[in-house]
């Protein structure tokens, strides 16, 4: 302690040795200073003399001395006149005392009560400074002690002592004229603000963490710990949050702080006197701290921090942060100025009044020093030019460049605080509202660099200041034509920086733009920056060369706008080169956020209306909104807020339509006092428009009018006043009755408001009063009234008005002086006073009146948003962007397009194009497809790629936008969508481009060979293309040859490298695109190939070269996304492949080809079908491209693929059999020899090894070789059924494939059905197709495989099977199917129907047992059918089938069976039966004779419809043949139902007595008739005949059937008339038609069914009854017939009759003898057979040996008309 007494009383004494070697101390004025010297170096040796050694440790390093008992010497120094004296005691008090804290001053100042001795220090200090006399050095010396006491930690310094040192130090910076200490001062108060707002941010920090720690000593060991893993977490990962990223940051630097700020110290303490400035810069707390100290606290601190228990080194840590003076840069960029006398009066304030909100001392010295500069900057200048070296403008802006200073290291607590947020709010801002017009550039540009600060800082607290400075100050300095040129400049870069701030940028348009009472500041300034952008206005001093800087720094601004649209929304953006190859799928489009009452109309108009009016101030008067951060809510307030400027400019036109239309959109109110409160509020609204509409006559205008004055209130105003009042809100309207009403209601409110307070005695007076007034405004302050009324003419004019009395004449002379001092007018706007900035150049004097009046109203609007309070929304969703992009996107879209077409420069091209990059990103980003696809086509027409643009040199903004434009392709081709079309028709403009551009060479190479007389006989493709485009412009556009050389070289540029690799990464990276963008590309690239490809002149491949690339490219995507774009390739490779070019359509499928066998190597699992897909574009070729080469091309590809690539081959084989097919109908036979070889190859070797792989499409390879067997060429025919019959094998051995197979069947089939489904079915089914479809031969034998394959494996069909295969086989008779040609139909008929029906039979008799319970009933339908057509071969096949059909399985009929047979034969019966042979007539009869002139053909060529022409030499006559061929027709069916009929007949015996039978019976009983030795045997029968097995009822029925046809055919034999008719129209020949045949084998084979039946044992007597008739009937017929040959074919009937008697037993040949015995005797009477008459003998002998023989008598009646009774 001894030790560090003696050092720091060495300084005491050496300092004071100092002053007494001084020169000037020997002057007699300094004695008291020398005799005080002196006497404190004798008590300092004294002090030092007493102290002993041992008295005890230092309590610190520092021990104070009693030091301040010798300020005194010190503070005369510093009042000595002498500048060296003064100089050396401010050193001593610098360095000696304060640094090393020997001078503490915290003692109260004895001299002057309630201070301190530090107080009195600064104040001495201070003192030194007298003013611009002042010895330089003492003003460097002032300035370095004032330094180190305000930044000292030794020493505290505050509140007004605070002041006076940063006051001394303005000063001198003022008053000095070096330009070394003014430039030390004002690093000096840099230095001061620093330390100072340092100090009190470091303080908040460690209240804060006192906080902190008092908080955690309050938790549970367990909950600390982990509370601090989760911090070390958060700090110490990499991936920490930002937020915890910036806590880690700030820690660390003030660890760097601590330990600068001690290496500082080390190096301080040794500095010399000469360096005391770079001294106080390190001054330190402590000097035994060292950096190794300082390292192990840091290490500590972190480890106790975890286990939370070192509190006590954390609180040293802040201690030293606290105190540890902050060393920020000062910045030495700017400067302003003000007086120094604008320091004072600081504690009269009401902030300071309210001290007590200030946490510490250190916040108020902050607040002091903020405020002071503050006024100190609001300092008017002088009248006249700026002088730059004035005090009052030095002192602005150097006030200005401090307030930046602070504002640029603002800390929480600055940013934060309420009385700093207030104290900006009134002093700041206010001087920015008039510093911000200033004429001094370096004022404006601090006042703008300033503005900026608080936008980026303390935009939450001042949402109304920073309109009022944008739009009072930005937008109409920008607007105003007064303005200079360097202002424009300045204020353009400001906003520059603002635009490029994403954040700040979406906010102003959340907090503005969707703030119903706020301006549309982010459209607004849009709107002006594009109009500067785009339009020359010829400003007043502004030259073109700045004009045109203007233009530039505005577009430079709107491209920073737009970028910061797309910094907001990047992390909507999805990259697509960060992509996998597979891509992802990107966002969808958004939507309109929810459905709004909103209509279009309103929510796409402009806003620009806000910021022409004084919104300012209305937004002043808002109450804080509860509005968040949410797009939709702010979205609906944006077109509610649109809504309402539509009404407000709908009503400044007509104001019931204005305000009709905000009713309806529920803006205002219906009630008249919602409509005034309105026209109150509203300052947007025409002054002139509110004073007609209030003032009409009608009685809703009255009501609002009403309200409207109702709610003013005049209480205690005089009368001038409460008129202004009035007026001020709207302007009188012109019409006299309409004042008087508004007059009338002023006054009546006047008196209402002021009951007692005035002078009128009634209403009527002050109405009077009030037009008086009017009167006297317009008399005073109208230019056009020349003799003014003067106040005896007022008063003279307003003589008895109040209720006949007057007056006083001192009221009306007050009135009279205040109009005249100041005319009655309304509110003033800035819209009055605004001047356009188009309009002419205004003069110097109402420029500067301008630029006033700008700034007073921002003052003024300024001062009353001080106390206001407004929410600002700090926004953080990225919806935000898209209604602000929407809202001025037209805008940017004309600034840019604008720009880029007036300017040549480089760098305006860049900003141009780079803005619509941006813009582009924007709306693909938010789905914006109209913008989007807009600002595409904008580029595409200034990169001159458009197919109308015509053929023009490329200048280099066209190569930049062609760059542009393959840069959008490639970074936002997630997002094109439609937008691709435009870009790739440039693309393939481009590479047009690019032939002409490349060729230049190769024409001149052309040309020198052409007149060398060298022909080039293979011109490349590339000179034909030049060749063409050079003759077309020539022709077209007259060019000369030069400037077609100069548009083809500058083409030339296009083809460089850099272009072409560019181009290619679009299709290269084509597989990074997402989903959805890869089918937009490819739909589009597919377009643009065809519009390439349908180009008349010359077609390119170009993009259709790139669609095979990209194919191959993107065949790895995953199916789902490759089936889409095959879907759209597909249809294109259709299109292209039936392109009447052979070449085109070649390359097509050869691609498809490549693609094809590349897609197939990559296999397909079972149950998919992409290959079905893939490989259909080859169908479609093949089926509508008509060229044979293309269709020979198709089929040698498939046959290829097919042979390279069959194992890999899946759901393919479908399109392969598919063109297989369509390649079988062709007529040239080379295709369909190469398509039949290799379809034979696949069903022969295919199908041995991959018939699993190629069953899903049996069906289409039956289908294939259906239409081979159709084919014109019999040999590829046969073999194609031989095939199918091996088809028919592979099926029946391998069945289990067909079962296991999943296909598109119908899901409800059973098992054991898919192989009737997907096998046999399909097999039969074409047999049957071949059948209906080919010709003769081939069907014959498609017919006999057919059923060959049905008699094989039948065995194997189940019931349902066989339902359906014969609804196939029916198909064969289907009479749709049938040729039309008649011939054609009677071979059909005559061969393939008949070949099938007997084979039906065949294979219904084979499988019966399966058949007959479900198909017998078809069956015998379709055999109906058959008898019923028309043709006789036919119709007797029917009925031969029926035969066979029953005799060979009628041992198995059951009753129904034969219930269903007998009906069938009944129905045959009635279907041939003849019956209008009896009424058929001549219809004409001179057609017959003709008919059988012409007709000399059998029945069968009448059937076979020969079609004959009749010629005649005369050309009027004229042969009716379709009379000839409807009575001919008429006659065969006669004909044909006579001949079924006898067949059906001859069926019936045979079926029931069986074949032959009744032949052999026949025979029998003529042997027995002409054998007389031969016994009667017994009756003929065949053990397989049906008779047994048919009931008793079934066998009535053949009879009946029988009878019928009998009966008919006697009744036609009995009419000879009707038989002539029919041989004179052609009936059957040469002679008479006649049915006996019919006739006698009808009643033959019934007589036999009779006697069967009653000769049974159980015969019903109706049977007895019903023979007996029959027999009754046929005798006595018999009896009648005259004809010769008629009575012989009866003879075997009465054979049958007299045989069967004679064999009858006797009961039964008694009773049929009793009936039949007189008409047999009859039979006498005729000329009959011997046979006959044998038999009859042997009858009557029989009779004769009856021992019960009883002879009758009676004779028999008998029924003339040949009815049978019992029928």
């Amino acid at each position: 302690m001894q030790q560090s007494k003696q050092t720091r009383s060495m300084f005491l004494t050496r300092a004071l040795e100092r002053i007494l070697a001084d020169k000037e101390l020997k002057r007699s004025q300094n004695s008291q200073l020398k005799k005080a010297c002196r006497l404190a170096l004798d008590e300092i040796k004294q002090d030092l003399e007493h102290d002993s050694p041992g008295d005890g440790p230092p309590k610190s390093p520092f021990t104070i001395i009693e030091a301040d008992r010798y300020f005194l010497v010190f503070e005369m120094a510093c009042k000595s006149k002498s500048p060296s004296i003064v100089t050396a005691a401010l050193d001593c008090l610098q360095q000696k005392m304060i640094v090393y804290g020997i001078l503490v001053g915290n003692a109260p100042d004895s001299s002057v009560p309630g201070k301190r001795l530090i107080d009195r220090v600064i104040d001495a200090i201070c003192q030194c400074f007298n003013g611009i006399q002042t010895d330089e050095h003492v003003q460097l010396q002032i300035i370095k002690v004032l330094l180190t006491a305000v930044t000292s930690n030794n020493c505290e310094i505050h509140e007004g002592t605070l002041l006076q040192a940063v006051r001394t130090c303005y000063n001198i910076y003022l008053a000095s004229r070096n330009m070394v200490n003014q430039t030390t001062a004002r690093a000096t108060l840099t230095q001061m603000l620093n330390v100072i707002f340092s100090r009190m941010e470091a303080q908040a920090l460690q209240e804060e963490k006192e906080t902190e720690q008092q908080f955690w000593s309050k938790r549970p060991y367990t909950y600390r710990i982990e509370c601090a893993y989760t911090i070390i977490y958060f700090v110490f990962i990499d991936d920490a949050p930002e937020s915890d990223q910036h806590h880690t940051s700030m820690i660390a630097d003030h660890t760097n702080g601590i330990m600068t700020s001690q290496k500082g110290e080390e190096n301080g303490a040794t500095e010399s006197e000469d360096g005391a400035f770079q001294v106080v810069n390190g001054v330190a707390e402590s000097s035994d701290d060292s950096a190794s100290l300082v390292v192990e606290e840091i290490v500590s601190n972190i480890v106790d921090f975890v286990v939370a228990q070192n509190e006590e080194e954390e609180e040293a840590e802040f201690d030293q942060l606290v105190n540890q003076p902050s060393s920020f840069p000062a910045s030495m960029s700017s400067r302003l100025s003000v007086t120094s006398s604008d320091a004072t009066s600081s504690y009269n304030d009401d902030l300071l009044k309210r001290s007590v909100n200030f946490s510490h001392v250190l916040q108020k010295d902050a607040f002091l020093v903020f405020r002071s500069f503050c006024k100190l900057s609001m300092k008017l200048l002088s009248d006249g030019p700026p002088d730059p070296k004035s005090h009052e403008l030095r002192s602005k802006i150097l006030s200005l460049h401090l307030l930046h200073s602070i504002l640029q290291s603002a800390g929480p607590v600055f940013k934060d605080n309420d009385m700093f947020i207030n104290a900006i709010k009134q002093y700041l801002c206010v001087a920015l509202s008039k510093n911000g017009v200033s004429s001094v550039p370096d004022v404006f540009h601090l006042s703008l660099e300033i503005f900026v600060k608080l936008l980026e800082n303390f935009k939450t607290h001042l949402k109304v200041q920073i309109q009022v400075f944008f739009k009072e100050i930005f937008l109409n300095i920008l607007e105003s034509s007064s303005s200079s040129f360097q202002h424009k400049w300045m204020v353009l870069e400001t906003l520059l920086k603002i635009c490029s701030d994403a954040q700040c940028m979406v906010d102003i348009y959340v907090n503005y733009d969707c703030d119903i009472n706020a301006a549309n500041v982010f459209h607004q300034l849009v709107t002006l920056l594009c109009k500067i952008a785009q339009v020359s206005h010829n400003h007043v001093g502004i030259t073109p060369a700045q004009e045109h800087m203007m233009r530039k720094k505005s577009l430079e601004c709107l491209v920073m706008i737009t970028k910061s649209m797309v910094d907001w929304s990047s992390e909507l953006y999805i990259n697509p080169h960060s992509m996998s190859h597979l891509g992802k799928e990107h966002l969808p489009e958004s939507g309109n956020p929810g459905n709004l009452s909103i209509t279009s109309s309103v929510s796409n108009m402009d806003s620009t209306h806000s910021l022409n009016s004084d919104t300012s101030d209305h937004l002043l008067n808002s109450a804080p909104g509860g509005a968040a951060d949410n797009p939709e809510t702010l979205e609906v307030m944006k077109q509610q807020k649109d809504i309402l400027e539509q009404g407000i400019l709908m009503f400044n036109r007509k104001p019931s339509k204005g305000i009709a239309f905000l009713q309806a959109q529920g803006m205002i109110g219906n009630t008249a006092n919602d409509v005034a409160e309105f026209l109150h509020s509203e300052t947007r609204l025409n002054p002139s428009e509110i004073g007609d509409y209030i003032g009409e006559h009608d009685k809703w205008n009255k009501e609002v009018m009403y309200s409207y004055i109702d709610n003013l209130d005049f209480s205690s105003l005089d009368f001038v006043t409460a008129i202004r009042r009035f007026l001020e809100g709207f302007r009188l309207p012109g019409e006299a009755q309409k004042i008087d009403r508004l007059m009338e209601k002023f006054a009546s409110r006047y008196c209402d408001c002021n009951p007692h307070g005035t002078i009128f005695a009634s209403a009527d007076a002050a109405y009077v009063l009030g037009y008086s007034v009017i009167m006297l405004t317009t008399d005073l302050h109208s230019s056009q009234v020349k003799r003014k009324m003067t106040k005896e003419d007022y008063i003279r004019m307003n003589r008895g008005i109040n209720d006949s009395k007057d007056l006083p004449s001192e009221y009306l002379e007050n009135i009279y002086d205040q109009i005249k001092k100041k005319e009655i007018s309304i509110k003033p706007t800035r819209s009055d006073n605004k001047v356009s900035t188009l309009k002419g150049i205004a003069p110097a004097a109402q420029r500067l009146r301008e630029m006033q009046d700008m700034a007073s109203t921002a003052k003024a609007l300024m001062e009353a948003a001080s106390h206001v309070e407004a929410e600002f929304i700090c926004t953080t969703h990225y919806e935000h962007v898209r209604p602000m992009f929407k809202l001025c996107w037209r805008s940017l879209m004309v600034a840019f397009s604008m720009g880029l077409q007036d300017f040549e420069d480089k760098q305006v091209t860049s900003l141009c194009l780079d803005g619509m990059r941006y813009a582009v990103r924007v709306a693909c980003i938010f789905g914006l497809s109209l913008e989007r696809d807009t600002f595409i086509q904008a580029l595409s027409r200034f990169s001159l790629l458009q197919a109308n643009a015509g053929i023009r040199e490329l200048k280099l903004k066209n190569i930049e936008a062609i760059k542009t434009l393959i840069s959008i392709a490639y970074t936002d081709g997630n997002y094109l969508q439609e937008s691709w079309h435009e870009i790739l028709k440039c693309i393939s403009h481009l590479e047009l481009l690019q032939l002409i551009g490349s060729g230049v060479r190769d024409q001149a190479t052309t040309a020198m060979k052409r007149s060398a007389g060298i022909m080039d006989n293979n011109p490349s493709f590339q000179i034909h293309v030049l060749s063409f485009f050079f003759s077309v412009l020539t022709k077209t556009f007259g060019m000369e040859q030069r400037k077609l050389a100069t548009i083809q070289e500058s083409m030339g540029e296009t083809s460089s490298q850099s272009f072409v690799v560019a181009v290619d990464r679009i299709f290269t990276g084509s597989t990074r695109l997402d989903g959805d963008a890869i089918v937009d590309f490819v739909q589009w690239l597919s377009k643009v190939s065809l519009s390439e490809l349908c180009n008349p002149s010359h077609p390119r491949m170009f993009s259709l070269q790139k669609i095979v690339e990209i194919s191959y490219y993107n065949m790895g995507r995953i199916r789902i996304q490759w089936s889409r774009i095959w879907a759209i390739l597909g249809e294109h490779f259709n299109a292209v492949g039936c392109s009447d070019d052979e070449g085109v359509a070649f390359f097509a499928v050869d691609s498809l080809r490549q693609l094809s066998t590349k897609f197939l190597e990559k296999g397909e699992l079972p149950g998919f079908s992409f290959q079905k897909d893939f490989l259909r574009p080859f169908e479609h070729i093949m089926k509508h491209n008509p060229t044979l080469m293309i269709q020979d091309m198709v089929v040698r590809c498939i046959a290829q693929m097919v042979s390279s690539q069959a194992s890999n081959i899946k759901s393919g084989w479908k399109n392969i059999f598919t063109v297989f097919t369509i390649a079988a109908s062709h007529q040239d036979e080379s295709i369909v020899e190469l398509a039949f070889e290799t379809t034979a190859n696949i069903i022969n070797e295919t199908f041995q090894f991959y018939f699993s792989s190629i069953i899903h499409c049996f069906q289409d390879a039956v289908s294939a070789l259906r239409e081979f067997s159709c084919s014109a060429f019999p040999d590829t025919s046969m073999e194609a059924i031989r095939l199918i019959r091996q088809c028919a094998d592979y099926v029946a051995l391998k069945p289990e494939l067909f079962e296991d197979l999943i296909g598109d069947e119908a899901p409800a089939s059973r098992t054991g059905e898919r192989v009737w489904v997907r096998g046999w079915f399909p097999i039969l089914f074409e047999l049957s197709c071949i059948i209906s479809r080919c010709k003769l031969d081939v069907r014959t034998r498609g017919l006999t495989v057919m059923f060959e394959i049905m008699k094989t494996h039948g065995h194997t069909f189940t019931e349902n099977w066989w339902n359906d295969l014969f609804q196939i086989i029916f198909r064969i008779f289907d009479q749709m199917k049938i040729p039309e040609q008649q011939i054609e139909k009677s071979d059909w008929f005559a061969t393939t129907c008949n070949h099938a029906l007997f084979a039906i039979c065949d294979v219904f008799t084979q499988y019966y047992d399966i058949l007959a319970p479900t198909l017998l009933p078809d069956v015998y339908n379709q055999l109906l059918w058959c008898v019923e057509k028309e043709n006789e071969q036919l119709a007797r096949s029917g009925v031969n089938c029926f035969e066979n059909l029953i005799l060979s399985n009628g041992e198995k009929f059951t009753d129904e069976v034969w219930q269903l047979s007998c009906s069938t034969m009944q129905k045959v019966f009635k279907m041939v039966s003849p019956n209008n042979i009896l009424e058929w007539k001549q219809k004409d009869g001179g057609f017959t004779q003709l008919y059988l002139k012409l007709c000399t053909f059998s029945l069968m060529c009448i059937y076979m419809n020969v079609h004959i022409q009749c010629r005649s030499n005369e050309p009027k006559s004229t042969i009716d043949l379709t009379l000839i061929n409807t009575g001919r027709d008429e006659l065969f069916k006669l004909q044909l139902s006579c001949v079924l009929t006898s067949e059906l007949i001859e069926c019936v015996d045979r079926i029931l007595f069986f074949p032959n039978t009744t032949k052999h019976d026949d025979e029998a009983n003529i042997r027995i008739a002409q054998d007389h030795t031969c016994d009667i045997t017994t009756e003929v029968r065949n053990p397989d005949e049906m008779f047994s097995r048919l009931n008793e009822e079934q066998l009535l029925v053949m009879v009946r059937c029988l009878h019928e046809s009998h009966v008919l055919a006697k009744r036609f034999n009995s009419d000879n008339e009707q038989r002539t008719n029919l041989w004179k129209a052609g009936f059957k020949g040469k002679s008479k038609p006649n049915l006996i045949k019919q006739e006698t084998t009808s009643l033959a084979c019934a007589l036999r069914i009779l006697f069967r039946l009653a000769l049974a044992e159980n015969c019903d007597e109706k049977i007895t009854t019903v023979l007996v008739r029959t027999c009754q009937i046929a005798l006595k017929y018999f009896a009648l017939i005259t004809s010769e040959s008629h009575r012989d074919s009866w003879t075997p009937i009465l054979l049958i009759i007299l045989t069967r008697m004679l064999r009858m037993g006797r009961d039964k040949f008694t009773l049929l003898s009793s009936d039949l015995h007189t008409p047999l005797c009859d039979l006498l009477l005729h000329e009959i057979k011997p046979e006959v008459r044998f038999l009859l003998r042997r009858y009557f002998v029989r009779c004769n040996e009856q021992s019960n023989f009883t002879w009758l008598g009676e004779e028999i009646s008998t029924n003339h008309d040949g009815k049978h009774p019992a029928l």
